[in-house]
């Protein structure tokens, strides 16, 4: 809503970073993620097949031309302050396996631009 951009195009920026974020507690889900788009998923660790639901995630944003990062729309890195708190507002984070704070959220948006 700071920036007056549509949500879902947001989100699909967000995603990969975010998953990024999450793997350390979540690698054994997204790699059911992984698998669940395609991806060959056989002899990895959990931690491959998170990689793998990773890359698939940006493969398929790529593919329906979601902008490859925050500068694209638009986003300046000296919002980050004011996004990250927004956020922690948000009550969807509540529900996110990996807590995050102010710093770590600052970080998402930082890896991106």
């Amino acid at each position: 809503g700071f920036y007056d951009l549509p949500h879902g195009v947001c989100n699909a920026v967000l995603l990969p970073h975010v998953q990024s974020f999450n793997a350390a507690v979540s690698s054994v889900r997204l790699a059911d993620v992984a698998h669940a788009m395609g991806a060959d998923t056989r002899g990895l660790s959990p931690e491959e097949g998170a990689r793998a639901a990773i890359a698939a995630i940006r493969e398929l944003s790529s593919s329906i031309h979601i902008p490859p990062g925050l500068t694209a729309l638009g986003v300046k890195e000296e919002d980050f302050p004011i996004l990250a708190a927004n956020a922690l507002k948000d009550a969807c984070g509540l529900t996110n396996p990996r807590p995050a704070d102010q710093l770590q959220i600052e970080g998402i948006f930082r890896s991106a631009l």
